[in-house]
């Protein structure tokens, strides 16, 4: 898909998606990052430091909501700058068959800068219906 930084205008949706994340793959990312923090993968010890449950790595979530943006200006490399905060955890629930978390992604241009071909996509990360990620911003190449 070949996007013109001229078509584009603050407000327009640049698209949607689902993301749907099970207790496996929390610990497929475990070990590619390196972050075995229990958190992550053991309920009996992220309750026992007072969280809900096993939550998601941010990394993880912060990761997984950007593919929308790639998947949306068809090259990974586009992307020039990408940050965020990050406000609530994701809960992952120990489910057989189904997700154990659904979060929920819509990216929309926040901005175009027509001198250096770029435009910032900011992105609304929820998770059962509460935001995530704030200030979830790319910056990306567009030609």
């Amino acid at each position: 898909m070949s996007i013109a930084l001229s078509e584009l205008q603050p407000g327009q949706e640049i698209g949607r998606s689902t993301l749907e994340v099970s207790r496996a793959d929390l610990v497929r990312y475990a070990g590619a990052s390196g972050d075995f923090n229990p958190i992550h993968w053991n309920e009996r010890f992220a309750r026992s430091v007072d969280l809900p449950g096993v939550i998601a790595h941010g990394m993880f979530t912060m990761g997984a909501a950007v593919q929308l943006v790639t998947d949306w200006i068809g090259d990974p490399g586009a992307v020039l700058d990408y940050q965020t905060r990050f406000t609530r955890p994701v809960t992952v629930e120990d489910v057989d068959g189904t997700p154990g978390a659904v979060v929920e992604v819509t990216g929309v241009v926040g901005a175009v800068d027509a001198d250096n071909s770029t435009a910032r996509i900011d992105l609304t990360v929820t998770f059962n219906g509460q935001k995530v990620l704030v200030k979830a911003q790319a910056v990306v190449r567009v030609w």
